[in-house]
């Protein structure tokens, strides 16, 4: 524990060091808009390199909707020891995680003090690509192809779960240890598949001319159409400053519209903040995301309890996880507009 506690210290710091202090105000001075009050500082870590998952964030900066709500956001770059250890540390008031790295998070005396409040995108649109020429168009036709692992339990079993469902033998899966930096280049080598995010990954394969085949995985199987990417937020912050979360992620919302109604613009918006992207995937990319940030949900960052559920059910069945998950663990709806 007093390691752990040591860690998230160290966490913040680093986070502090390269962003400046972020500083947080309580409710008391959130503006209503940029002409009153002293703008309230807010910080959001990424998980990533800036991609069009975050783009919503770029856009509400840009387009002024963080001030006209009162705040001044710093968006930080992803650090080397995840974004849920910088959030819980207080080193960011928000961060980017997902469902399913964030599980052990929840677990155990070490459980850390985060709740995710929003999905940045509905559904998961990650799965696994092969070259069409490797002919893998089923979980089953896995058997005997190399697969680049990062040695993640829960993506081991889920893929294993996949295999097992469609009568294959996931001891027949060559596993081999890789962080794989570009997808396109592993697939030209001796790996014959990868777990990619179809909006980034996928979209490059299609614009570099590849005959690919992809395993959805939320369409395989709808347990696994779990969270990824969401934002989460430390619990202290929250129980502190709600009406600060609320319009965060308020201003936010407004980023993601207006990325689902202007592609094109907000793919600029997101170039300019990140002028090392490939422009030409990142307006393909925010082109194809812009029916996944709300797809089928009743507004954007909606979390549905059952999904969210479901899949923390399954990670507790499968002992995939170092304790339980109850119902309602992890998530809350409740800062949403």
């Amino acid at each position: 524990m007093k390691k752990r506690l040591l860690a998230l210290m160290l966490a913040a710091a680093a986070a502090l060091s390269l962003s400046g202090c972020s500083g947080q105000e309580n409710n008391s001075s959130t503006a209503e808009n940029s002409g009153s009050e002293e703008l309230t500082k807010v910080s959001i870590v990424l998980d990533w390199t800036p991609n069009t998952n975050h783009t919503g964030l770029y856009v509400a900066q840009k387009m002024g909707y963080y001030e006209e709500a009162g705040l001044e956001v710093e968006i930080l770059p992803a650090p080397e020891g995840g974004s849920s250890a910088l959030v819980a540390a207080g080193g960011a008031d928000f961060g980017i995680d997902a469902q399913d790295t964030l599980a052990p998070a929840f677990v155990g005396e070490d459980a850390l003090p985060v709740t995710a409040v929003a999905a940045l995108i509905q559904h998961n649109t990650s799965g696994i690509i092969s070259l069409a020429s490797d002919n893998i168009q089923s979980p089953k036709d896995l058997e005997g192809k190399t697969y680049a692992t990062w040695e993640n339990p829960v993506e081991q079993a889920v893929i294993k779960s996949l295999m097992e469902a469609d009568g294959g033998d996931f001891s027949k899966l060559n596993l081999v240890p890789s962080t794989v930096s570009d997808v396109i280049t592993a697939l030209n080598t001796n790996i014959d598949t990868v777990w990619i995010f179809y909006a980034w990954d996928g979209v490059a394969t299609e614009l570099k001319g590849y005959d690919t085949n992809f395993m959805d995985f939320a369409k395989l199987n709808t347990t696994f159409d779990y969270y990824t990417p969401i934002i989460i937020a430390n619990n202290d912050f929250l129980a502190e400053n709600p009406d600060t979360a609320k319009a965060f992620l308020a201003a936010t919302a407004k980023g993601y519209e207006y990325a689902i109604e202007n592609p094109d613009a907000a793919a600029d918006i997101l170039l300019e903040a990140a002028p090392e992207l490939d422009p030409e995937i990142v307006k393909a990319s925010q082109e194809w995301l812009a029916d996944q940030y709300i797809a089928d949900a009743e507004k954007w960052g909606y979390i549905d309890p059952a999904r969210w559920d479901g899949f923390y059910t399954w990670l507790t069945e499968n002992n995939l996880v170092d304790g339980e998950l109850p119902a309602g663990t992890g998530y809350s709806n409740d800062y949403l507009a």
